[in-house]
């Protein structure tokens, strides 16, 4: 199976020690463990939000230290717990994606399916300020679907959310990287999710990982 991500011999502190670790390309992967396990900071170093203190990360069979940051997060985006959101309209921070991805600027149709996309019905023109957690959460989801990028990373995206919307927006994004074949890195609390959804399950404890396997 190809990989997408290689870890070789990675530390980070007291926090994660990972021998060996490959993530497989164009599947659904879940990383699952207790709070403080070290998932959030495994997927930071993934798009070089954070660098290992020792060991190498491979993507694409290229060692992303020695790749352009931007261009690695226009490929990889990462979308946290606490998405920045900026205080203007929903337009606008569909546009500042694409700004920043330097794609061309989207007509308004297509902008309104990417809302579409994870049940968010906003004028395009309305101000966020007054837009709950969640609708800000899933409009930082459909940012992340515009960019288009070939890996998505996702700290628990559905966190904001109540069940029945979770499931929803969880539902969608599989959805999406399947029907794009895209590769997608999950981290979630959630046993149900990763079991549902999780072509491949990696468990983190004490920054040790174990593989529970292939769904």
């Amino acid at each position: 199976m190809e990989s997408v991500f290689q870890l070789r011999n990675i530390r980070y502190g007291d926090i994660l020690n990972i021998q060996h670790m490959d993530i497989p390309k164009d599947k659904i992967t879940c990383i699952v463990g207790e709070s403080g396990s070290g998932k959030t900071t495994l997927i930071k170093m993934l798009n070089c939000l954070i660098s290992p203190t020792e060991g190498e990360i491979l993507f694409q069979e290229k060692n992303i230290s020695e790749m352009d940051p931007v261009d690695l997060r226009r490929r990889v985006v990462m979308l946290g717990q606490n998405p920045v959101i900026f205080p203007v309209t929903v337009r606008d921070n569909l546009s500042i994606a694409l700004r920043f991805s330097e794609k061309e600027p989207l007509e308004e149709q297509e902008m309104k399916k990417y809302l579409a996309m994870v049940h968010l019905d906003k004028n395009l023109d309305q101000p966020v300020e007054n837009m709950s957690g969640g609708e800000k959460q899933r409009l930082a989801l459909a940012r992340v679907f515009i960019l288009n990028p070939e890996v998505l990373l996702l700290d628990e995206p559905s966190s904001a959310l109540d069940e029945e919307t979770e499931i929803l927006i969880i539902e969608e994004t599989v959805r999406y990287v399947k029907h794009y074949g895209k590769t997608l890195i999950m981290v979630t609390h959630s046993k149900l999710i990763a079991e549902t959804y999780g072509e491949n399950i990696i468990k983190i404890s004490k920054g040790q990982f174990v593989r529970e396997g292939e769904m």
